[in-house]
């Protein structure tokens, strides 16, 4: 096979920042993928439906003349967001989640919930009009090793949350344990996950192993290989409550090649084509459609994309880095030779 041709993808799970990164990052999700949902986490947090629609025309503004992407916008949950907010956002047309971040658990999550129990009526007002929750599935207590993290939500956490709110659409995003997959697949039709590159791609040897390896440094972090395969086995399952989210997470060179390097892997400049070639080495590459451009649009209750794209068979090597302003990005991937690439693409350091 020297082609396939897909609907035009989307990503639901993506990180732009803001500020003057915006234009050098949101033109390559906006040539791969038609819609994503927008992370809220900046600095301060996007805790208001008036904050998230600025911050939605501020990401059209960058969009290269003729784009046709749409931006996906959420509210970033705090202890003190109301339930008037969640009613609110639920009719806005562009708003379509509130993302959970236990606080502290990645980048600028120092304003999360400290307390889910601050949040029930938040919740219930969410559950009412069928918001989605989005979550970064992670304890964060100092007693709990952070490889051990997800699993300690899923048990302390997400369990218990599915059993009081029993109508509450939820993503858990980002999932990177064997245990998160079978969860997912065996729980409520109302709960979906998704997966990103780096956690089909790679485990925490790779991060590790011979030295450390900043730009494969995310949260949640790499885990064991049975995990990664009991990943590849989910994404790759057809089931429709596993989808496409990169997680892509743009940080400039510096920061994460630093003592205290930044967490988060920059994959939107060649998302679709690593996804394309994990499903074509798993030897499922007809499954690929579905997980990009099918299942996400379903449970997010939008309409599938019309518009088509192309994937040839043609061997380009990905950059070692892109422009980022001022500095540079190193992307996820840097420096290897992809097989699948986007008809058309000419992408440029």
């Amino acid at each position: 096979m020297d082609q396939i041709t897909i609907r035009r993808p989307d990503d639901w799970h993506l990180h732009l920042r803001d500020g003057a990164v915006l234009e050098h990052v949101v033109p390559h999700t906006a040539r791969r993928f038609a819609r994503a949902i927008v992370m809220p986490n900046l600095v301060p947090p996007v805790t208001t439906v008036s904050a998230a629609l600025a911050y939605r025309q501020r990401i059209l503004d960058t969009l290269p003349p003729g784009t046709d992407f749409k931006p996906l916008m959420t509210l970033y949950l705090t202890d003190n967001t109301s339930p008037e907010t969640a009613t609110e956002a639920a009719a806005s047309e562009h708003i379509h989640g509130v993302k959970l971040y236990p606080a502290g658990a990645t980048t600028n999550s120092d304003a999360g919930v400290t307390d889910l129990a601050r949040c029930e009526d938040t919740l219930a007002a969410m559950a009412e009009h069928g918001l989605p929750l989005l979550l970064h599935g992670e304890v964060t207590h100092g007693d709990v090793d952070i490889f051990d993290r997800e699993s300690r939500f899923i048990d302390q956490t997400l369990e218990p949350l599915l059993q009081r709110h029993p109508s509450l659409r939820v993503v858990f995003e980002h999932i990177t344990t064997a245990q998160a997959a079978e969860f997912v697949a065996s729980g409520p039709d109302r709960l979906a996950a998704t997966i990103t590159p780096q956690h089909l791609l790679y485990n925490r040897n790779h991060m590790l192993v011979g030295g450390i390896r900043p730009h494969y440094y995310c949260l949640p972090i790499l885990k064991r290989e049975r995990d990664r395969e009991a990943l590849l086995d989910a994404a790759t399952s057809g089931n429709p409550r596993f989808f496409l989210g990169t997680d892509s997470a743009p940080h400039a060179r510096g920061a994460k090649e630093s003592a205290c390097g930044c967490a988060g892997c920059f994959s939107a400049c060649a998302a679709i084509e690593l996804y394309a070639e994990i499903f074509e080495d798993a030897g499922r590459l007809d499954r690929l459609e579905g997980f990009a451009s099918i299942h996400g649009a379903d449970f997010y209750q939008l309409p599938r994309n019309e518009e088509l794209i192309t994937l040839r068979r043609q061997d380009w090597t990905l950059p070692g880095e892109y422009n980022l302003g001022n500095d540079t990005i190193v992307p996820l991937a840097a420096g290897q030779t992809l097989r699948w690439r986007l008809d058309g693409q000419q992408d440029t350091p």
